[in-house]
């Protein structure tokens, strides 16, 4: 019943959602300066667009577009006007789109479903009640799934001048050890590596005192090996790295997910959007 409300409610909050379309061939990854899509004001990152809608940005504005079909992204600059096609994209005014293909063609559901439920995320994110300030003591990995078999673990609360003892175990299989290390410092990199769709609990000592635990997985081999081929560069466009963020949701590994949006986030504050998905 409880997963049967929190999806009405989030079909409810996309319905809500204005400029949103019925039938959409496309969904904006970039957005930058003064946008309008049909007359409404300032639409939101990953928004929805369908054939025939109008497109206008002001100067010096910008707005990228990647059809769901194909993958393809068009960049739309201002000052200019914009109609979206079946296919493609003609300007009425202004700069001709500039097209790019992306490795993100022929995504299918992924993008598809990109579509269709992430604005609807981004609004109940943002009315959701915020965190506990207080961090756990274990920062990552804590929540859920990750998508390495060698994550670099990471504590806080330690004083970094000490050694502490970071202890690794294989969860329902009799407490069986992996390598614990003693090191200083809040982070740390096992050279051994995890084992796919595993799930294991970690904990970190000092002085003999257990400063924290906490549990997580590994995602299954064949999902760890997809998103280590789509992961892109540091230097790679806006929208690849904000594609990736959204692959690493669709995976199941969520606080991965949370942590590309937070890199994003602070690269763009005048998108709080991303803020929202980071939480």
């Amino acid at each position: 019943m409880e997963k049967l409300i929190r999806a009405l409610a989030i079909a409810a909050a996309f319905a809500a959602l204005p400029g949103q379309a019925a039938d959409g061939i496309a969904f904006i990854t970039n957005l930058k300066g003064e946008v309008s899509v049909d007359g409404a004001p300032r639409p939101l990152l990953m928004s929805e667009l369908a054939k025939g809608q109008k497109v206008v940005v002001g100067k010096d504005g910008l707005v990228s577009v990647m059809f769901i079909q194909s993958g393809k992204e068009y960049a739309l600059r201002g000052p200019g006007d914009y109609t979206l096609g079946e296919r493609d994209i003609t300007s009425g005014s202004g700069m001709p789109p500039a097209a790019r293909e992306t490795p993100w063609r022929a995504s299918g559901e992924v993008l598809v479903k990109v579509a269709r439920t992430s604005s609807a995320s981004i609004r109940m994110r943002s009315i959701a009640p915020p965190r506990a300030a207080t961090k756990p003591v274990l920062e990552y990995p804590a929540d859920g799934s990750v998508a390495s078999l060698q994550p670099v673990f990471r504590w806080h609360g330690a004083d970094p001048n000490a050694a502490v003892e970071v202890g690794v175990w294989l969860v329902g299989q009799d407490g069986q050890p992996f390598p614990s290390a003693k090191v200083k410092g809040d982070t740390h990199r096992f050279s051994a590596r995890l084992k796919p769709d595993t799930e294991y609990a970690w904990t970190v000592s000092a002085g003999g005192r257990e400063l924290g635990s906490a549990k997580f997985r590994t995602l299954p081999a064949a999902a760890i090996a997809e998103a280590e081929r789509r992961r892109p560069t540091e230097r790679a466009e806006f929208s690849d790295r904000l594609m990736y963020a959204l692959l690493l949701h669709e995976l199941g590994a969520e606080q991965d997910a949370r942590e590309a949006w937070g890199r994003l986030a602070r690269e763009r504050a005048d998108l709080p959007e991303l803020a929202s998905l980071a939480r």
